[in-house]
């Protein structure tokens, strides 16, 4: 059977539409850092999502080549996700796409060592003859969190989030922005294909107790 990692930890990729805490343990991604507007189609971040899914399946893949990794097993490429931030502002300012940095990332499966990660990268170079050197082997443990399921386009994310902010005071909470702890999306529906009304968008943010 093929593990799918939405099926399988619900909590973490399947939640409503109301906001909830959640409690995010560590996990380990392949990840791009960059900046700009996501939108620019000649931007950073359009490079940076080729990159990660290029190691993504050459992981994937590695059971039909002659390379083995301990331990693996037939699982669905996870969701594309993304860490966002602006530098000198809390939060995020949807109003001005081009200063955001961004954390571009993909889970790896638990097999998928710092080791297994550099074969990886150097398989896909070789293979599709591309730099892929700024993707790196990024573990984020993310913690005590607010998120909800938001549904609709990414740039109607600021009334989800002002839901959120609203069920936080109500709970005795508050968002904990740091420099590690970011606005994180988790992108379920493939923009290419999918209505902008009917994207499905894991919002997530850092928090703490008043």
């Amino acid at each position: 059977m093929t593990f799918d990692y939405k099926k399988e930890y619900k909590e973490f990729y399947l939640p409503p539409k109301t906001p909830g805490i959640a409690d995010i343990p560590e996990m380990n991604f392949v990840a791009v850092r960059g900046k700009g507007n996501p939108n620019d189609p000649n931007g950073e971040y359009k490079k940076a999502i080729s990159l990660l899914y290029g190691i993504s399946f050459t992981i994937k893949m590695s059971y039909k080549g002659s390379h083995r990794i301990e331990g693996y097993f037939p699982y669905v490429v996870p969701p594309l996700e993304g860490l966002w931030w602006q530098d000198g502002i809390t939060g995020i300012d949807y109003s001005h796409k081009e200063n955001f940095r961004w954390i571009s990332m993909i889970r790896l499966p638990e097999f998928v060592t710092k080791e297994e990660f550099n074969w990886a990268v150097w398989e896909a170079e070789e293979k599709k003859q591309t730099d892929f050197s700024p993707a790196e082997f990024f573990t984020y443990h993310e913690g005590l969190c607010v998120q909800c399921m938001h549904v609709g386009s990414y740039d109607e994310e600021p009334a989800t989030l002002r839901k959120m902010e609203d069920f936080l005071s109500e709970c005795g909470y508050q968002p904990d922005f740091s420099g590690e702890r970011l606005h994180h999306e988790i992108y379920l529906s493939d923009p290419r294909r999918t209505a902008p009304e009917k994207l499905k968008t894991v919002i997530r943010q850092p928090i703490k107790i008043l």
